[in-house]
């Protein structure tokens, strides 16, 4: 899991704001969230994960490309 997590990491940015677009966004960003949170036992990524699974598609991806953009990585609750 720890290899996901690293290989999401690196990746360069451009690829990180293409999968921050709409419709990848909650599968993308979600599955990172959630194996980052259960890597590192911290809870409240693992819900952060599900709930981007789950609404991420729809809303929660404007987050994304809002960080990605400011500060080049996905940094809210990640």
């Amino acid at each position: 899991m720890k290899e996901f997590v690293k290989a999401m990491d690196g990746l360069p940015w451009i690829v990180k704001l293409i999968l921050a677009l709409p419709g990848i966004d909650g599968f993308a960003w979600g599955i990172y969230r959630l194996v980052k949170g259960i890597s590192s036992n911290n809870m409240t990524l693992i819900i952060a994960g599900i709930v981007w699974l789950l609404v991420g598609w729809a809303v929660l991806w404007i987050l994304d490309i809002f960080t990605l953009l400011t500060q080049k990585n996905v940094t809210i609750f990640a």
